[in-house]
């Protein structure tokens, strides 16, 4: 595919990076020249310095032959300008990245598609619905819903309480060899691994599992975890995310949101209703400790500083807070915000890649997500008639060795994949796979 970025900025380099590896055509435009010097150095596509609401411009980028084109710039306006240019000047398919709700309304997102933008993101909306339905599912890292929840990825961290710590695969598995789970992955220090049976657990490991609803009582007890409700919440940063968080959970759940800002603070706590917003320092310990911190269930850091979010959520964690959510955009901080013992971590950059990144495949996938704290991906793919997986039972195939099938839907049925799972067309099948094995695996499908 013929593919052009507008922004080089978080979301638009790391797209860049992704799309490269896919071998796509990628065109990158931005107006701040060093940075497209410096992916330009490591990548192979082409940089355009200047505006993407230049007409002039998008034409010199053969705009008229793009499969593709994505405005995720910092600035809404001009995403939203230049991607109507860009459908109006031949593009195939445009994507904009927005900050306003007011955009996501159904009647207004059809005048908005009426004007030529095919597809809107807006990664504060999508933050918060995930940190919203992280809080649904205590003791998890992370969670990931395929097939409108039928099957889900769960990410645990493993404790020292958890029963299969120090075990193999083997060891963990019963003798019949029966689960409703399958644990895809392994993520030790910068390292991830897909499990085979001599694989051991230890300690702070995070695993990877598929299962569906009906497994996910045994696969708490495997991993040593409680479900705990949450009650308490406390919110640092009034940030797009942290507003529209408090707005999900105030209706249900006791929320304070602490705002360092004087004039932003008086703002929210006229917009949000069911919140307590408090002007302080969320840095200031004195400060957490007589807003209750202790008795807080959940404590999610959001400001604009990764360093803030990290430290807060780890001094919320030291002060007996159950669950810890902390923004980190910075990808250098991820693996040292895991280590610091911070259960939870969102990041814009790649929840928003990994929703555009399906409309970049040629192949049948209905759901994609890049993962937080590794490399590796987990896709959803719509078997065809007569493809390579539907040839033999899953032990027979050769599937790559750096993925895996965790499970699948056929119709009302969701089965955990094993070796003798034969698939068949029309499955839905979630697949974890390292980057070594993403280019492989569409032709099993196709």
């Amino acid at each position: 595919m013929r593919i052009i970025i507008a922004g080089a900025g978080g979301v638009g380099s790391h797209l860049a990076k992704m799309l490269c590896n896919e071998n796509h055509d990628i065109v990158l435009i931005d107006t701040d020249e060093e940075k497209l010097r410096q992916i330009g150095s490591m990548y192979d596509l082409m940089t355009i310095h200047g505006s993407a609401t230049s007409i002039s411009l998008l034409r010199d980028a053969n705009i008229q032959k793009s499969d593709l084109f994505i405005a995720v710039t910092e600035t809404e306006e001009t995403n939203m300008t230049a991607a109507i240019l860009g459908k109006q000047l031949g593009a195939r398919k445009t994507i904009a990245r927005i900050d306003n709700p007011e955009y996501m309304n159904f009647h207004n997102k059809e005048m908005i598609t009426s004007l030529g933008i095919d597809y809107m993101i807006y990664p504060e909306m999508i933050a918060a619905n995930e940190i919203v339905g992280l809080l649904h599912q205590t003791g998890m890292a992370d969670l990931v819903d395929f097939s409108g929840g039928k099957l889900s990825m769960y990410v645990i961290k493993l404790e020292e309480n958890a029963p299969i710590v120090g075990k193999t695969l083997i060891e963990s598995t019963p003798t019949n060899g029966q689960l409703d789970f399958r644990a895809v992955a392994i993520t030790r220090d910068t390292e991830t691994i897909i499990p085979r049976g001599s694989d051991r657990f230890h300690v702070n490991d995070h695993v990877y599992v598929i299962t569906s609803q009906t497994g996910l009582e045994e696969l708490l007890k495997y991993s040593g975890k409680v479900q705990y409700e949450i009650h308490n919440i406390m919110i640092l940063g009034g940030s797009r995310i942290g507003s529209r968080t408090a707005r999900l959970l105030g209706k249900h759940h006791n929320v304070k949101l602490i705002e360092i800002d004087r004039e932003k603070a008086y703002k929210l706590s006229n917009v949000l209703d069911n919140t307590l917003v408090i002007n302080g320092d969320g840095s200031n310990m004195d400060l957490l400790a007589s807003e209750g911190i202790a008795k807080m269930d959940a404590f999610i850091a959001v400001t604009g500083n990764s360093e803030t979010n990290i430290l807060s959520c780890t001094l919320a964690g030291q002060m007996g807070v159950r669950k810890t959510i902390a923004e980190v955009e910075n990808i250098d901080y991820i693996k040292l915000a895991e280590n610091m013992g911070i259960e939870t971590i969102i990041n814009k950059k790649l929840i928003t890649a990994g929703r555009i990144f399906r409309f970049t495949n040629t192949y049948d996938v209905s759901s994609i997500r890049c993962l937080t704290g590794t490399k590796a991906e987990v896709m959803e793919f719509i078997v065809k008639p007569n493809a390579k997986v539907t040839k033999g039972a899953l032990k027979d195939i050769s599937f790559p060795k750096d993925a895996i099938i965790g499970g699948l839907v056929r119709g009302k049925s969701t089965i955990i994949a094993r070796g003798p799972t034969e698939i068949r067309p029309s499955d839905k099948v979630v697949v974890f796979a390292l980057p070594s094995a993403i280019s492989k695996i569409p032709k099993y499908f196709n």
